[in-house]
């Protein structure tokens, strides 16, 4: 580092390291504060209900994004302390904590591709269809994952000699196209929720009538659709200006990632969880409130629906089954 473009660089790189070192820890705290926040209704109404996927699936995605969010600040801060790396460790580190990010990411699109389904009345073209495009998008990452790990050794042969607190933060190659996929796949899964929703608007404004379960089903799915491809997009924006220098956007680790994810994904199903408690439906000009925990009929009494309504008996069973957590199905009522 003898001329001041060397230095200039070593400096970049020094600063560069840093960012992850504080924004991991901001990431933990905002992770172990949602789950400190939301643990009552957890044990309120994820606990009680019985075995199922959905309640497997709550569990794994909630607990392992808090295990990845530790790993993220114990690797990095390790990796920071002088003569832990070395060239292979920051070979291996770099695909690992990206299949470790990938891994929750795909459990959460499990889940959205179950919400999708639901919503269209367990059609099974749409289930096919959007089955395909997730192993795509599966295909689609691996191949750049792989690109990248084989170049990866060339790319921080200059700089991992360097005193940099952890793994040099450079990227290069197609590493910009890493999250392009699940990106593309998360904007089709968007599209799906919004055209519903779009629909069910419309068919509710022209009809007169309320607002109901349906309804707000489809509007808590689109909301958080869009908030996860919002992350996503975000993501991809911070790993082109290490690659381009294109945005102006940071290397924060992927700490804010993990955490968003999960964090938006388990409240979406807590709130699924809880409509599930309680839940009122029209069937044959007759509303009826369902306790699920309870196994009861709490009221009933003539109400008027008005013709059109987009809350059907149909779409109301295939909804309620769809973010059952494992309580009586509304189905299984009889009429």
């Amino acid at each position: 580092m003898t001329t001041p473009e060397e230095q200039a660089d070593f400096l970049k790189l020094y600063r560069g390291n840093l960012v992850p070192l504080r924004i991991c820890l901001v990431a933990l705290t905002w992770g172990l504060y949602d789950y400190l926040d939301t643990v009552k209704d957890e044990i309120k109404y994820i606990w009680p209900a019985r075995r199922s996927f959905n309640k497997f699936m709550f569990f794994w995605i909630r607990y392992y994004t808090i295990t990845l969010l530790i790993f993220d600040v114990v690797q990095i801060h390790t990796f920071s302390i002088p003569g832990i790396t070395n060239d292979k460790l920051c070979i291996i580190m770099d695909p690992t904590t990206r299949l470790a990010g990938a891994i929750s990411l795909w459990s959460v699109e499990i889940i959205m591709q179950l919400r999708v389904y639901a919503l269209y009345k367990c059609s099974r073209k749409v289930a096919i269809f959007n089955l395909l495009l997730f192993l795509g998008s599966i295909a689609g990452f691996f191949y750049v994952l792989v690109f990248n790990a084989r170049r990866r050794g060339a790319l921080i042969a200059d700089a991992i000699h360097l005193p940099l607190p952890g793994c040099p933060t450079l990227h290069s190659g197609v590493e910009w196209a890493q999250w392009v996929p699940a990106t593309a796949y998360e904007g089709v899964l968007f599209g799906f929720a919004l055209y519903k929703t779009l629909k069910s608007t419309t068919l509710r404004l022209r009809s007169g009538s309320r607002v109901g379960l349906y309804s707000l089903l489809l509007r808590d799915n689109l909301f958080y659709f869009f908030a996860i491809a919002c992350v996503l997009i975000f993501n991809n924006l911070m790993v082109v200006v290490c690659t381009r220098g294109i945005t102006r956007v940071p290397w924060f680790s992927y700490g804010p990632f993990h955490a968003a994810i999960g964090i938006l994904t388990t409240r979406m199903m807590l709130n699924i969880s809880k409509a599930a408690v309680e839940d009122v439906v029209f069937i044959d000009g007759v509303s009826k409130s369902w306790s699920n925990r309870t196994g009861t009929v709490s009221t009933l009494h003539i109400a008027n629906q008005a013709p059109g309504s987009p809350l059907t008996r149909s779409d109301e069973i295939s909804v309620l089954d769809s973010f059952e957590m494992g309580h009586t199905s509304i189905s299984k009522m009889d009429t």
